[in-house]
């Protein structure tokens, strides 16, 4: 039964399309459309930023149990310590796809400061993920997965969605849409972790 349910909730959100977020409650977002310096100079693309929702800020991270990379169930309190930056994507998902090479960066930039950490709300799971990390050749990604969807489906989001939880695993923001993880707008965000 929980498998149906699942199911026909992914496939609401393959018709809905992903990259459309649901209308937050206009005082706790902001949206900026902001063109990166640095990225103008490599290319005349304005920086892609997401819609930033503080309206959770302060919730406790769920305890929705997940796959890590060896396959062992895992919850968000085995990351506190220090800020957690969690990623919602699928492979199926056009803006999640192109997000994930700039989330690896910034991984890579942020090192012991920051874990990030993507969960994949595939609902084949390793099937299809394992191959495209294979594909991806990403440098500090590592594949989580939730093939049963807990997240998407307990946060109601739409794919991609991005959560900064601080050290002690309290939500700062969420970001829904596509996001330039190397651009300056997300370097702000992301420094409010401290």
């Amino acid at each position: 039964m929980r498998s149906t349910i699942a199911l026909l909730l992914i496939t609401g959100l393959g018709i809905a399309g992903c990259d459309k977020p649901k209308a937050p409650d206009p005082q706790a977002t902001a949206t900026v459309a902001a063109e990166s310096t640095a990225g103008a100079e490599a290319s005349d693309e304005p920086e892609r930023v997401g819609t930033l929702d503080r309206s959770k800020k302060g919730q406790a991270a769920p305890d929705f149990a997940f796959l890590d990379p060896s396959g062992k169930q895992v919850t968000l309190a085995a990351f506190r310590g220090k800020p957690l930056l969690l990623n919602l994507w699928a492979t199926w998902c056009a803006p999640c796809v192109r997000e994930m090479p700039t989330l690896d960066r910034l991984a890579v930039r942020e090192g012991e400061k920051l874990q990030v950490l993507v969960v994949s709300q595939d609902l084949e799971g390793a099937e299809k993920v394992t191959p495209f990390f294979e594909k991806a050749k990403f440098a500090a990604l590592q594949p989580y997965l939730d093939p049963g969807v807990k997240f998407s489906t307990g946060y109601g989001v739409n794919l991609p969605t991005t959560i900064l939880y601080d050290a002690e695993g309290k939500e700062m923001w969420r970001v829904s849409g596509d996001m330039d993880w190397d651009g300056e707008t997300a370097a702000a965000w992301i420094a409010e972790a401290g």
